[in-house]
């Protein structure tokens, strides 16, 4: 669903909406466009946090990192692309971001018009210039413990159905152990177990949501080996068991 860090086609356009979901921080080298249709998400872009209300749309541009979870409800219409879309634009402000990723417009994104690639250039640029028009751009920056946080969650992205462990990834990435623990922490607010376990449990839904896999085939695919560890997470994480989220979303 959400695109993998790295190279993807450059005519790559891919549209959807998403109930009253949750995405942990991640990035990609795609631009993703977030227009909440109805009700509230809280979003982290980079070290930034929004409130995104309906009429919103969220600006994320390539390898920002960035996650989403409801407040209460939501419903969005998610639009991710290559640059090339929008090549003259992603040249332009190649190595810029937006000093806010909140875009208030009227612009509301309408699935069935962007069928062909002449309304989905006319409809991207369109953003692209009032995006130039309201609001100015800064400068990307990153500290080398951020540096250090994107190798962590590439680790994650690559191997998280696997054996996907910290000392594992230490030894990959060649960093002391109790070092990226804490830096871990530091970053994120949470521990690097806290975080795989909701990445899993996020991949999942998808899955019970779009695919006829059954629940232990879905455990499985998202790197639980324990069918009741699956189950203790899921509902942890999500307040339902995995059948009632599959049921509620179908």
């Amino acid at each position: 669903m959400f695109e993998k860090h790295g190279v993807i086609e450059k005519d790559y356009f891919t549209h959807f909406r998403l109930s009253s979901y949750q995405f942990p921080l991640h990035f990609h080298r795609a631009y993703e466009f977030i227009y909440v249709n109805d009700g509230k998400l809280s979003v982290r872009v980079d070290e930034r946090e929004y409130e995104a209300t309906s009429g919103d749309m969220v600006i994320i541009f390539p390898n920002q990192l960035h996650e989403f979870r409801t407040i209460g409800h939501s419903l969005i219409t998610v639009i991710l692309f290559a640059p090339e879309w929008v090549s003259d634009f992603y040249t332009d402000y190649k190595g810029f971001v937006p000093a806010d990723n909140i875009l208030k417009t009227k612009t509301e994104p309408d699935p069935e018009s962007l069928e062909t690639k002449y309304a989905r250039k006319s409809f991207l640029y369109g953003v692209c210039a009032e995006l130039i028009r309201r609001m100015p751009f800064t400068e990307v920056q990153y500290s080398p413990q951020t540096k250090i946080l994107y190798k962590i969650l590439l680790f994650v992205e690559v191997n998280h159905s696997s054996d996907c462990t910290l000392k594992v990834m230490s030894q990959q990435l060649q960093y002391d152990y109790c070092y990226l623990s804490k830096l871990f922490v530091r970053l994120m607010k949470m521990s690097f177990t806290d975080y795989l376990n909701r990445y899993r449990i996020s991949q999942a839904c998808y899955l019970l949501k779009n695919s006829s896999q059954t629940i232990g085939e879905v455990a499985s695919q998202c790197g639980f080996n324990n069918l009741r560890s699956f189950h203790r997470n899921f509902r942890v994480i999500t307040r339902q068991s995995p059948t009632e989220y599959r049921t509620s979303r179908n």
